[in-house]
């Protein structure tokens, strides 16, 4: 929604499983929001904490709202929840819809779809994010490399 908790933790944790499989080359990583609350800020520093504990690295990002050329660009469009689905498909052109889906949908080991907002609740929320957005990523990355021929370079 406004890029400074859920989707900047998604965009730190799958870039570094980008990396670790050497597919940083071919694999562009990128977040952003459907609204421009926050743009230009860094990501929440409860989730920057949460996420460096874990060996993530947030420090570089900086809050966006997601543009009409991101639906060009990206083949995949991941929402957090279905109210920001929703939002980016009002947002895209017809032949772009295929692209949006929910990240949780990538999640093969837990039945919930929706990664919650952690921003007015407590600590715990940005823990629990991390557990979704981790296991969403493993399971994003093995999807793109089962159906996508290319080689790291």
């Amino acid at each position: 929604m406004g890029n400074i908790c859920r989707s900047p933790t998604a965009h730190g944790v799958f870039q570094k499983l980008v990396e670790e499989e050497l597919l940083h080359s071919v694999i562009g990583v990128d977040s952003a929001g459907t609204y421009a609350y926050h743009a230009g800020n860094r990501p929440d520093p409860r989730a920057k904490s949460a996420a460096s504990k874990r060996g993530y690295n947030l420090k570089k990002l900086r809050a966006r709202k997601i543009e009409p050329a991101d639906f060009l660009e990206f083949d995949y469009v991941m929402a957090m929840d279905n109210k920001n689905r929703q939002d980016l498909l009002d947002l895209c052109e017809e032949d772009q819809v295929g692209k949006i889906m929910l990240f949780l949908d990538f999640a093969k080991t837990t039945n919930v779809t929706e990664i919650p907002d952690p921003y007015y609740g407590g600590l715990n929320g940005f823990e629990r994010v991390l557990d979704l957005v981790e296991v969403a990523s493993h399971g994003l990355l093995e999807h793109i490399k089962a159906n996508h021929s290319f080689n790291a370079r």
